[in-house]
């Protein structure tokens, strides 16, 4: 049996423009909050764009959390938690896009 691999999931969030600088701040902070409420999140890393190469499309926040294996992505992404966390980003939310691979 191959043993499971951690999986990298990486969001980028481009913000409306009803989204404020404290509006912003506070959805960070509660971002980085979930991986203390829902177990099996490795690492968390988050970070504002700051490329020189104009290449971002308007996504301007970087999210990278680590899961221990694929299930533990499975039990994350439905958690009450992280659907409440969701709900309360999406009004400021113009765009979204997630990237996930097996590290390994």
């Amino acid at each position: 049996m191959t043993p499971s691999l951690p999986v990298r999931h990486i969001v980028l969030f481009k913000f409306n423009a009803s989204a404020t600088a404290a509006v912003i701040a506070e959805l960070s902070q509660a971002f980085a909050a979930l991986p203390k409420l829902i177990e099996g999140v490795s690492a968390f890393e988050a970070g504002e764009n700051n490329s020189p190469e104009g290449l971002n499309r308007g996504f301007t926040h970087a999210f990278v959390l680590t899961f221990v294996d694929a299930a533990a992505r499975a039990h994350y992404l439905p958690h009450p938690q992280h659907q409440a966390f969701v709900e309360r980003l999406k009004p400021y939310l113009e765009d979204v896009l997630v990237i996930d691979y097996d590290l390994g």
